[in-house]
């Protein structure tokens, strides 16, 4: 395997604490009415009753959610960008990226601007960023590699928790990563980026509260 795309070791990530809390932030911003119990959560994101119940508790005492209904849509996003966990990274430079995946033949889910065009069309599709499964780095590099440049580009792979495809869409023929996951990599972004993510987070949270 190429040494500049050496396996992002991330086995052990559901035992760590930042992991596990991205999970139940992910899960309840997913399923905001409450719908589901605490053990259904805690099985969502593999992780003990015990470590969920605290971890929803601490929400509660923040006046976030109750049980797992989330009471403040917006904030929750927010109290997410504040401890998010980073995905690794790497650049390439491609031509027609959005086929290129289309052709892949591989799991990906698509975020920031190339996601936001396809949910909202607010930003102008100026860099194709995608999770991809940590097992299918070396296939990807091998495709991205050929077709393209590696460096700095229109193109960007990101490697992290396995969970980022929960609740993942599809728009147009293309995979995309859940509303929730799109709103927090757009604040992380920054830029123009938060304005879509607020308008997102906006439209999302009006829905689930009409929907109560």
């Amino acid at each position: 395997m190429n040494e500049l795309f050496k396996a992002y070791r991330y086995s052990n990530a559901p035992k760590k604490r930042g992991v596990v809390r991205e999970r139940i932030l992910r899960v309840l911003l997913n399923h905001p009415s409450g719908e589901h119990t605490k053990y259904w959560v805690a099985k969502s994101v593999e992780a003990t009753y015990s470590w969920v119940h605290d971890c929803l508790r601490d929400l509660e005492n923040k006046g976030l959610v109750e049980q797992t209904r989330v009471e403040n849509f917006r904030d929750l996003i927010l109290f997410w960008r504040d401890f998010r966990v980073v995905p690794e990274k790497r650049d390439y430079m491609i031509k027609k990226p959005l086929d290129l995946l289309k052709s892949a033949g591989m799991e990906y889910a698509l975020t920031t601007y190339a996601a936001e065009n396809l949910v909202q069309r607010y930003l102008f599709p100026s860099r194709t960023d995608f999770y991809i499964h940590s097992k299918d780095q070396a296939r990807w590099h091998e495709i991205l590699s050929q077709k393209g440049l590696v460096g700095g580009g229109n193109t960007r792979v990101l490697i992290g928790d396995e969970h980022v495809f929960y609740n993942s869409s599809e728009y147009n023929g293309l995979k995309t990563v859940s509303i929730p996951q799109l709103a927090v990599d757009l604040l992380m972004e920054g830029g123009p980026c938060v304005e879509a993510a607020e308008m997102l987070v906006e439209k999302e949270a009006g829905r689930h509260v009409h929907g109560r």
